[in-house]
């Protein structure tokens, strides 16, 4: 279809350079680090090779599924500018049509590494490296493409509309390309990639606890089965993904994600009934499902400016930039507990399903919790759809407005985004309650290793337990600060290079003159590949070291840890991040004094911090928590044959 004008043309071709740019320095940086610890993994590890093939595979599908994310949405994000000339209807199924040929990819290619190993090893046990391949390029495209996307944004915000008054996505902006690749490699390439891990984690976790129970080979297929019906649900529901006449957007896409969830829920029950013929499976299922629909729920609450939170946070924007922040981490904060109670209930009820005791520890009952986190992340398919849609429709206006096409045109983009901030949200916190699961399980398995070999008694009073617990509470805190001053570093350098430019290059203001864009997009590539392997060694080297020197008990303390702080903080960081996000547009609507009045210039404030908070930090506790619970799993037997205390 259309790229439209001339102009449109070669804005859409600089984003499209600067993300494939990007994208091939970043994955330049991490094959390094990945033949490293292919050669370690290779010679270290009993079985070394087949887990070291695993890695690298593992790997290789991340990188795949990140860059088919990016591919298609640097190309239909100027198409969907175009058709947007024709109307609301036309731009939006083009730009959802976009997100789930991604959304598709990345469950098709998770699925399909995960079947040909099985079916090749028949032992979950091998699978291992696979699973800490896909979380390790994970963790570094979270990072790498966090820190790029927020850098330039908040970069091109403070400069562009807090210091020169100029709009958002305005062609004299020089941070204005670097900005829009970010949306590409952060939300796109960064959300692929993280799906494709948590969907690959998730189908393991309960493969390794069926097949570490003994329990009978349907039982550890079943994950797979679920999520190649969800798939078939997933293409089924696409089609029926349109705006009806009352112009709904979230309508629209909410109608896919039901057909999904109601199929899927049909096709559990014949799985469960006639290939497993057990129906805790789809009972289970069907918590799994719930448990998403409360949190996609919970997260459109607290995010969207439909509701009373973020127009509260708009409301205190009126009295300046301090009460903005204090507001919204007030409504972020309290947006962690009510997730909390939604994950319990589901942990309690799918463990009790397969028949796990109050009393005393029911192995057998975990397996209950990982069929339920499988059933949950199985309609990933529509959600990354959902989510893959955001950035394109971000992209879309921020090409209409550089190539100054009409006021009606951005009449249509301006609600596809809007929207698109809340799904982008929505995926965050779906991603994080699943992985939240999802780590249990794993954690269930590390604990049933552990077990045979006669560390049985994971007992809080335990003080290496609990020394374990205390450094795995805290390491979340202390990966995402880094992360947070990284983004910190990249924004002030951009708003160093857009003052530069505004200073010295003559008629840029009048916009007589043109932006160096490449000057930005070249230091925010820099900034975020200096910083990116840093969190990475973190992740792997904290497990390890207390694994080591304290023990697989201390080991043991320091994964319940991470998994239970970064759940919460990584739900208020998502969430109050959207928050800010959803105000600031909701002001700019023409609330509370509208565009350019103090009230938004507080807004645009919140929403830099949010922008951190929401799209660098936040989502990169996700791969954390499994690449250290991965990691403990692959060298278990050797810390318990080599730990010091």
């Amino acid at each position: 279809e259309g790229e439209g004008t001339e102009e449109m043309r070669k804005i859409a071709q600089a984003i499209q350079e600067g993300s494939k740019a990007f994208m091939k320095r970043q994955y330049t940086t991490i094959a390094i680090v990945a033949i490293v610890l292919i050669i370690i993994i290779a010679l270290a590890l009993p079985n070394g090779p087949i887990m070291a093939l695993g890695f690298a595979v593992g790997a290789f599908g991340s990188a795949v599924a990140g860059y088919i994310g990016m591919h298609i949405s640097i190309r239909a994000n100027v198409r969907t500018a175009n058709k947007a000339k024709e109307g609301l209807q036309k731009a939006f199924s083009l730009a959802f049509r976009g997100g789930s040929v991604t959304g598709l990819s990345v469950v098709g290619i998770a699925l399909l590494g995960l079947s040909v190993f099985y079916f090749w090893l028949h032992n979950p046990d091998l699978m291992v490296g696979f699973v800490f391949g896909a979380s390790l390029i994970s963790l570094f495209a979270r990072v790498g493409g966090g820190i790029y996307t927020k850098g330039a944004d908040v970069g091109a915000d403070l400069v562009g509309k807090v210091k020169y008054g100029i709009p958002e996505d305005d062609p004299r902006n020089p941070a204005v390309i670097a900005d829009n690749v970010g949306d590409n490699v952060g939300d796109c390439a960064g959300m692929g990639a993280d799906l494709y891990e948590t969907y690959v984690v998730t189908a393991l976790s309960s493969m390794l606890l069926a097949y570490t129970l003994n329990m009978k080979t349907e039982y550890v297929i079943a994950p797979l089965v679920i999520g190649a019906i969800a798939i078939i649900a997933t293409l089924i529901a696409i089609p029926f993904v349109r705006i009806g006449k009352n112009n709904s957007i979230m309508g629209a896409l909410y109608k896919g994600v039901i057909i999904t969830v109601i199929l899927s829920a049909i096709g559990f029950y014949f799985v469960a009934q006639y290939y497993v013929r057990d129906l805790g499976i789809f009972y289970a299922g069907i918590i799994g499902l719930l448990i998403m629909a409360f949190m996609v729920f919970i997260t459109e609450f607290y995010t969207s400016y439909k509701y009373n939170p973020t127009k509260k946070i708009s409301e205190a924007s009126k009295s300046g930039a301090g009460i903005t922040i204090i507001t919204g981490l007030g409504y972020g904060l309290q947006a962690s507990f009510l997730p909390a109670l939604v994950v319990s209930a589901g942990i309690i009820l799918s463990y009790w399903i397969f028949g796990g005791s109050f009393t005393s520890f029911t192995p057998q009952g975990i397996y209950g919790i990982s069929v339920a986190s499988a059933a949950m992340l199985s309609v990933a398919g529509m959600i990354i759809s959902i989510d893959s849609y955001g950035p394109i429709t971000d992209n879309a206006g921020g090409i209409a407005e550089m190539a100054g096409l009409p006021e009606d045109v951005r009449k249509v983009t301006d609600p596809l985004d809007a929207v698109g901030n809340t799904t982008k949200a929505i995926t965050k916190g779906y991603a994080i309650g699943s992985a939240a699961l999802a780590s249990l399980s794993l954690f269930a398995a590390y604990q049933q290793i552990a077990a045979q070999h006669g560390f049985t008694s994971f007992d809080i009073v335990n003080p290496l337990v609990l020394v374990g617990l205390l450094i795995g509470a805290t390491l979340p805190f202390f990966f995402t600060s880094y992360l947070m001053r990284a983004v910190g570093t990249a924004a002030y350098s951009i708003v160093q290079e857009v003052v530069r430019q505004f200073d010295t290059i003559k008629g840029l203001m009048e916009g007589k003159a043109k932006p160096e864009y490449d000057k930005c997009v070249d230091i925010v590539t820099k900034t975020a590949l200096r910083e990116l392997v840093l969190p990475g060694i973190i992740a792997v080297v904290t497990p390890l070291a207390v694994g080591f020197i304290l023990g697989p008990l201390a080991l043991g303390g320091l994964l319940l840890g991470v998994i239970l702080s970064g759940f919460s903080l990584a739900i208020m960081m998502t969430v109050g991040g959207g928050a800010w996000d959803n105000a600031k547009k909701y002001i700019e609507l023409g609330n509370f004094g509208g565009k350019g009045s103090d009230a938004h210039k507080a807004a645009v404030v919140g929403d830099t911090v949010g922008d951190a908070l929401k799209d660098t930090a936040g989502p990169a506790i996700n791969p954390l928590v499994k690449v250290v619970n991965t990691v403990s799993i692959l060298f278990i037997t050797l810390i318990i044959l080599y730990h010091l205390l």
